[in-house]
């Protein structure tokens, strides 16, 4: 074993985080301290992110009004997203897919608008600044779950109506509504799963050695 390696309890602790994580969707209020929020803040802002572009930004919502706006954006793009499913919209319907009024907490994520001037890691992946944000995400969740909180993505909404909504300049690009709060119990796996939406793939399934796979997953 590495010489770098945590301690047995401390990797478990880590094994446990990633593990334990859920996508989750109901929320008991209440709120989360400020430190708290803090250090999950914290978290994220330590994630990778290439070149060290670093091109999130996280907007708090903490007017009721300005809340109740975006439900009403995600709210109307669930609608249209339902339609978009044809036979499978009404079974969509029924499952609660955001906890937007009931979360202690609502962050916006957002790409800068200055993105753009980063060459460095983007010449060839332009992508890379919205897989560098995604790692915050992820280490913002991680985080929450450590700290006994629940967090669920939120991507139900028209990404121009929600930056003219916040004030965003040209350029700069909302990706994620996090919720973010106390909740009574996590979800034992995906709830995607619960609920008969879809089921998770093995890992065996999604990796190859050398070559892509000459026979498909799903055959």
């Amino acid at each position: 074993m590495s010489t770098h390696a945590f301690p047995p309890a401390q990797r478990a602790a880590v094994y446990r985080a990633i593990a334990e994580r859920r996508d989750m969707r109901h929320f008991c209020g209440g709120e989360v301290p400020a430190d708290v929020l803090q250090r999950v803040l914290a978290a994220a802002h330590q994630a990778p992110s290439v070149g060290l572009m670093q091109p999130w930004r996280f907007v708090r919502i903490t007017d009721a009004e300005l809340r109740s706006r975006i439900h009403d954006l995600v709210r109307a793009e669930t609608e249209r997203t339902a339609e978009a499913l044809g036979e499978r919209g009404a079974e969509f319907a029924r499952l609660k897919v955001e906890g937007v009024t009931d979360c202690a907490e609502l962050l916006v994520v957002a790409l800068t608008e200055d993105r753009e001037r980063h060459v460095f890691g983007r010449r060839t992946m332009p992508h890379m600044d919205l897989a560098s944000a995604s790692c915050a995400i992820q280490n913002l969740w991680l985080a929450a779950r450590a700290e006994g909180l629940g967090m669920g993505w939120v991507s139900l909404f028209e990404p121009d109506d929600l930056a003219a909504l916040l004030g965003f300049p040209d350029g700069a690009e909302p990706i994620a509504v996090l919720c973010l709060g106390p909740v009574e119990e996590f979800y034992p796996r995906p709830m995607l799963e619960d609920a008969g939406w879809t089921t998770a793939r093995p890992l065996s399934e999604l990796i190859a050695e050398n070559r892509w796979p000459t026979t498909s997953p799903t055959a």
